[in-house]
């Protein structure tokens, strides 16, 4: 996430079609392209920035044109009601 923005959480949006801008080479003689649209998260980014980086063994220079500045969060699972939900007791704390 940047570190400034308005707000701190964003709706998820819409994901049809396929994407027009951004799909030509600007830099560089190789790219990747995605061919179906999905979300892309910051550490398959990464994974993919090693890959490349291992392949050409550090001999070329690598563009990364995405960010991941979608903040993803998820509802939590419900607690069980069954159980006693005190914190349990380790060492004092008074």
């Amino acid at each position: 996430m940047p570190k400034k923005v308005k707000y701190r959480k964003q709706q998820r949006g819409r994901m049809t079609g396929k994407a027009w801008r951004g799909s030509t080479l600007s830099f560089g003689d190789y790219g990747l392209k995605v061919l179906e649209p999905g979300w892309v998260t910051d550490r398959q980014i990464e994974a993919s920035r090693v890959a490349m980086t291992r392949f050409v063994k550090r001999g070329g220079k690598i563009w990364i044109r995405v960010f991941p500045d979608k903040p993803v969060t998820k509802k939590p699972a419900e607690p069980v009601w069954a159980r006693a939900r005190a914190r349990p007791i380790t060492g004092s704390r008074w």
